[in-house]
């Protein structure tokens, strides 16, 4: 008994020693060597150890090497690809002393990691040797003209790989572009190349914190360039991503479901130094999901669905990514309002409060702000646009849709349905803003248009009562509202009926002439010199007429307003840049009970009105300056001098 117990001690003691001796008698540079020389065997590059080297044996065989550095490609920008710090590394007994490479656990301190595509084309991470394939059977899909292969038995069971500090750096000398993540703290699994790959922890990009899982189903596959599944979550405070998908076609093409989501887009473009100005009820809350593709610098968004704040958004979408950006897509725009993506409307000086019941009329001021229309050269456009309804400013329509083409900086918006205002149309806007002053040019034909809801929508205009329609050629220059305003030419025509026009009583003030040429002069302050009344109206049941523009200013002679009773013609000036009206009014009472029905086309008694001023105070009165030929202004001149008479004696 005492013998056995000996000899369990001797074991023991013999056990301690060797593991105090052991690193004494294992030489660590010849362990060093067996690693960095499998290394350059598989890969063709080097693997350094600038530093020194430490070996422990107990509780596990533990590796440290300080300064590692392993080679990047011939053609690369830097002599290495990779350098660490330290990496300590775990290595079971049994492996070492079966001969396989097996790692259980490693630690890697602050890496730097350069992954880069030369100017031919070829990425610095293609560590093993590429054959080429055979070429592909007619009917067979076509894959790239060489893929990497693994050594035959070749295996990397890297255990668990802990990452801390350091960077990746991307560059593509092709492109000129350059990416990099920091401050890495990075959970890697990989028990083997033919299992899944799994990352997980916290990288920085930009000034953000990530937080980061990604799995790859099969390492093997991805390095030989076969179809591999895949799947990525992204989560940080500004955006969260999460994409599961796979990469096919010999690594040409990725594919999957794609949640992109975030509370602000200005919280968002101003981590990306983009400014943006807006609303605070406006590009906040966002998100869009629906299946991807990416290939050849071309992504695709199918069947997608997106939010953004109260807007909801469905449809397809391409962009291609090479020299010039360029955007196809169909989309459903649901009920779109715009106001809150508007700039806010300018604001005069701001006036001491005046008691609303005797507030003045408030003139109207073009906005002079240049317009910034030169991201319009920087893509290229391919849209069609559909909406159940739309909303900018006080405007409203209903169910339209529009195609949208822009090419080098050249842009034609079509409207091709259009449902507003109880009408119906379509038209086309070209716009140029290749250089400045852009230019811009309108043709649109609009049918059954109720007139004072357009007009009092679009400028604040509300005179002009009834149903017609309103077609127009325009066209203009300029960098701002008011220089647009200023350079606006073409013509305009239009054609009401069963409708009226506010602010007097054209019939009236004809009756009130009668009346003054039996002798009855009451009427001269009421109807006859009165000013403007929203109250009146003259109603007609036709109304037509056409403006041509030049540099701002609508001069008409055609204007035709039949009545009933009454026929209207009129001339003038409509000064958009001056806000400013002056026009010439000539009502005769028809001759016949047959109204407008008649074809007899013949007037009685007329009477010239003129309508003139500022916008926001527009004035009415009788004009008998250019009458002079005129018989009412001759009996009502007479009428006159013989009432004056009677009141002043003479």
């Amino acid at each position: 008994m005492k013998a056995i117990l000996k000899g369990v001690v001797g074991i023991v003691v013999l056990l301690v020693a060797l593991l105090i001796l052991a690193p004494l008698l294992i030489p660590t540079d010849t362990i060093v060597s067996q690693i960095t020389s499998q290394v350059e065997k598989t890969t063709g590059r080097t693997l350094r150890i600038a530093g020194d080297s430490e070996l422990s044996v107990f509780p596990k065989l533990n590796i440290t090497l300080n300064n590692v550095e392993f080679a990047n490609m011939p053609s690369g920008s830097q002599s290495n690809m990779l350098t660490m710090e330290q990496l300590a590394v775990n290595i079971p007994w049994v492996s070492l002393l079966s001969g396989e490479f097996k790692l259980e656990r490693f630690v890697i301190n602050n890496p730097r990691v350069l992954l880069e595509v030369d100017a031919a084309g070829k990425p610095n991470w293609q560590l093993f040797p590429t054959t080429p394939e055979q070429p592909a059977e007619q009917g067979s899909t076509d894959k790239s003209s060489s893929s990497t292969q693994l050594p035959s038995g070749f295996d990397i069971a890297l255990g668990e790989v802990a990452i801390y500090g350091g960077s990746v750096i991307y560059q593509d000398a092709q492109s000129g572009t350059t990416e990099e993540i920091t401050d890495l703290d990075l959970s890697v699994m990989l028990p083997s190349l033919y299992q899944a790959l799994t990352i997980d922890g916290a990288i920085t990009y930009q000034a953000q914190r990530f937080e980061i899982e990604m799995k790859v189903d099969n390492p093997a596959k991805a390095i030989q360039s076969e179809d591999f599944k895949f799947s990525k979550v992204l989560r940080n405070q500004l955006v969260n991503i999460d994409f599961n998908g796979e990469v096919v076609d010999g690594a040409k093409r990725f594919k999957g479901e794609l949640l992109l989501a975030g509370d602000s887009v200005k919280a968002l473009t101003q981590w990306q130094n983009v400014p943006l100005e807006a609303q605070e009820n406006a590009f906040n809350q966002f998100e869009v999901k629906g299946s991807m593709q990416f290939a050849d610098n071309v992504f695709r968004l199918d069947s997608f669905s997106a939010s953004l704040d109260e807007l909801q958004i469905t449809g397809n979408a391409t962009v291609d990514l090479k020299s010039r950006i360029a955007i196809s897509a169909d989309v459903d725009l649901g009920m779109l309002d715009v106001n809150p993506y508007l700039p806010e409307p300018a604001t005069t000086t701001e006036q001491p409060p005046v008691p609303e019941d005797n507030a003045p009329p408030q003139p109207i001021v073009w906005d002079d702000s240049e317009i910034d229309l030169s991201a319009l050269n920087q893509l290229d456009a391919n849209l069609v646009v559909r909406s159940t309804g739309f909303k900018a400013r006080k405007i409203t329509l209903g169910e339209n849709q529009l195609s949208v083409r822009l090419q080098q900086g050249k842009a034609r918006v079509s409207l091709d349905k259009f449902n507003a205002y109880e009408g119906d149309g379509n038209g086309v806007i070209t716009v140029n803003a290749v250089a400045k002053p852009y230019r811009i040019e309108t043709n649109f034909k609009l049918r059954g248009i109720n007139a004072q809801p357009l007009l009092s929508d679009a400028i604040d205009f509300d005179k002009v009562l009834g149903k017609g329609s309103i077609n127009w050629s325009l066209q203009t220059q300029g960098m701002s509202q008011k220089q647009f305003i200023s350079k606006l030419g073409g013509k305009l025509a239009f054609e009401f009926k069963d409708g009226g026009v506010k602010g007097a009583n054209l019939a009236e003030m004809v009756r009130k002439g009668q009346e003054m040429l039996k002798g009855n002069f009451s009427g001269l302050s009421e109807g006859i010199n009165a000013d403007f009344d929203p109250e009146q109206k003259t109603d007609f049941s036709a109304l037509t007429g056409s403006f041509n523009f030049t540099n701002g200013a609508g001069t008409n002679s055609n204007l035709l307003l039949a009545s009933p009773l009454i026929r209207v013609t009129g001339s003038g000036t409509v000064d958009l840049p001056k806000t400013f009206i002056d026009y010439r009014l000539v009502t005769g009472i028809v001759d016949t009970i047959e109204g407008q029905s008649s074809q007899d086309k013949s007037t009685g008694f007329k009477i010239p009105a003129r309508i003139k001023g500022p916008f926001h105070q527009v004035e009415t009165s009788l004009d008998f300056s250019g009458a002079a030929k005129d018989k009412a202004k001759d009996a009502i001149k007479d009428k006159l001098k013989d009432k004056f008479k009677g009141l002043f004696g003479g």
